[in-house]
């Protein structure tokens, strides 16, 4: 396992795909030369001397970002030598830190270890078109609204008895 293919740099062009992530990966960059690594290897970062975390089967060591990370880095060293996709999604990261793994881009998680379902999830695209994004806003605003709508009936039934 840990193939390779060869250890020169790959193309970081920084476009977006479809999926709201860079675009430097082997599938499109055919000119490019990935390093695979195995589950296990990655595993073996999960220090916060030495952080390597997976991210749409992307492999990123993000040691020297650690102390950057505006959530701090102990969110970054929780998820060290394991797959942070869904935590990175769930955070809802803007294009300027997908564009920032770029620089911490080592390699792919080798085609033996990515997920076999099959179905991807469905990310946030970051096209800057706005189209998606809404959900990320709507449900957590109309939950608000009737929390507020309900406590507010609560307060008046207690007020006047």
């Amino acid at each position: 396992m840990g193939e390779e293919m060869n250890d020169n740099t790959i193309n970081t062009n920084g476009a977006a795909n479809n999926m709201g992530d860079v675009n430097h990966t082997a599938e499109q960059t055919a000119d490019s030369d990935v390093k695979y690594y195995t589950l296990e290897e990655i595993k073996a970062h999960n220090m916060s001397k030495d952080t390597w975390i997976i991210i749409h089967d992307k492999v990123y060591n993000v040691t020297s970002f650690l102390e950057e990370h505006p959530g701090g880095e102990e969110v970054l060293v929780e998820q060290a030598g394991a797959d942070a996709t869904e935590s990175f999604e769930d955070v809802g990261h803007s294009t300027d830190a997908r564009e920032m793994l770029i620089q911490y881009y080592v390699g792919e998680l080798h085609m033996d270890d990515r997920k076999k379902d099959g179905a991807k999830e469905a990310f946030i695209t970051t096209s800057g078109d706005g189209s998606s994004s809404w959900t990320t806003w709507l449900i957590p605003a109309v939950a608000a609204v009737v929390v507020g709508i309900m406590y507010r009936y609560y307060m008046l039934e207690h007020k006047s008895s």
